[in-house]
């Protein structure tokens, strides 16, 4: 579909005023032919093909930036979860890996490198158990490392052991980060039904079925979609899922020219966009100040989930008819931390974690960039990732948990990240106890939509 001039001009004003900007160019690179009985042969092998496809990454997308006058805020490699090419080895020689990794990121100048990951929502092999006992060592020796755990689908239910691990796993992680209020944790997100190609960290990894090489494009936007609702006033939902719609129609284009073109410099197949509304702590980039906007006198407000239902899905929709390669998470991202609204609206006490939970029903993600108390119990983050789980598994949509027990922190205090990461308030946990429950352990069984052969 070519390009009308009035789009371009309606772009360069998002671009000039709005806070547009493409959030990431992710390049996907296979790791499934670095494996070696020999440890130091394996981190050569990784080293090498790292930087074989890419050490112009940034460049490339700089030169895309010039060119068309948009920026690219990040420039994110991820890799194939580390366990699977890498089953044979033991947790201290998966540190190793997550080092030699760190070590490649910074050579080639991106943010962050994602894939640090494992997928276990059936089972845990050895290899499995030994790379999730080592995310903790893994996140503090590394500054570039993003890991994700995948513990529960629709069509295999939740694993109770495996979310057991990730609570006493984020837990460690917090205290052994603690000199940086938690950052680990930060860094570090429990998945059920998670996508192949999401170019979003920590989250992001190379799906086994993806090609050796691939180019995904996350974009960004809720300052333009801010802009475009306070200008259409009045109007009735139905109209205003239109105008969100149409706003979200010319962000997909502008943003899939851009992959591509990024995606062409490479070499590459360009994979998919992204579509999701990503906030940042920049004023006017916030998704809680869209919801104002739509009516809501806060974030937490009666209506707030009601209104990121209809703004969630006006996003897909216009997504879908932007483009044919559509994929990740695709919808409006709630992360505390990474949106000032968010910010103010927990501050204040007007957000509560209960009601970001049920926000999540109607979202792209799930509870993020959470702080909570550092002395809360393992057994209680269990739980509240159990919780988001069985909103993905029995809805059959993504959810997750980046939750941060920031260590010897209490409510009111601040984790403080700067950059993309934001600050966050550190909210209240109801002090309930769910621990007879989460360590009965075992498999929470799949729902009767998981029946669809």
């Amino acid at each position: 579909m070519p390009y009308e001039f009035e789009e371009i001009l309606e772009t360069i004003k998002m671009t000039e005023i709005e806070h547009f900007d493409i959030r990431t160019v992710t390049l996907g690179i296979s790791l499934r032919d670095c494996a070696d009985r020999n440890l130091e042969v394996t981190k050569q092998k990784i080293y090498d093909k790292l930087l074989k496809y890419g050490k112009n990454h940034v460049n490339y997308a700089k030169e895309i930036e010039a060119q068309y006058g948009i920026s690219i805020a990040n420039k994110r490699i991820s890799i194939t979860p580390i366990s699977i090419p890498f089953d044979a080895f033991k947790m201290e020689e998966f540190v190793e890996i997550a080092q030699v990794l760190d070590k490649a990121a910074a050579e080639i100048g991106v943010d962050y490198l994602a894939g640090y990951s494992a997928l276990v929502q059936k089972g845990f092999t050895n290899g499995e158990r030994e790379m999730i006992k080592s995310i903790p060592y893994a996140l503090s020796s590394t500054k570039r490392v993003c890991s994700s755990v995948n513990v529960a689908t629709t069509k295999a239910g939740i694993n109770m052991d495996a979310v057991n691990m990730m609570a006493e796993v984020i837990k460690n992680t917090a205290e052994m980060t603690k000199d940086s209020d938690s950052v680990g944790c930060a860094k570090l997100v429990v998945f059920c039904n998670v996508p192949e190609d999401n170019p979003f960290v920590a989250g992001a990894f190379h799906g086994i079925s993806e090609p050796e090489v691939v180019l995904n494009v996350g974009i960004s936007g809720p300052g333009v979609v801010l802009d475009a609702i306070r200008e259409a006033g009045n109007v009735d939902l139905q109209q205003l899922s239109e105008v969100i719609k149409r706003t979200i129609f010319k962000i997909t284009r502008a943003g899939e020219l851009i992959g591509r073109n990024v995606a062409q410099r490479h070499g590459v197949p360009f994979g998919i966009v992204d579509i999701s509304l990503a906030p940042t702590p920049a004023e006017g980039d916030s998704i809680a100040d869209i919801l104002k906007a739509m009516g809501v006198e806060d974030v937490g407000a009666p209506g707030t989930t009601a209104a990121l239902a209809m703004l969630n899905d006006s996003v897909k929709k216009a997504g879908l008819m932007a483009s044919s390669s559509v994929g990740g998470m695709s919808g409006a991202f709630i992360p505390v931390s990474e949106d000032q609204g968010m910010i103010r609206a927990a501050q204040s006490g007007n957000l509560s974690l209960e009601k970001l939970e049920a926000m999540t029903s109607v979202c792209s993600v799930g509870l993020d960039m959470i702080a909570v108390p550092g002395d809360t119990p393992t057994t209680t983050i269990a739980g509240i990732i159990a919780d988001e789980c069985a909103i993905g598994m029995i809805n059959d949509k993504t959810t997750a948990v980046r939750i941060i027990p920031a260590f010897g922190k209490k409510v009111g205090e601040f984790v403080d990240y700067g950059g993309l990461l934001g600050k966050a308030p550190v909210m209240s946990v109801r002090n309930l106890s769910c621990e007879k429950l989460v360590m009965r352990g075992g498999k929470v069984p799949a729902p009767m939509r998981s029946l669809t052969n």
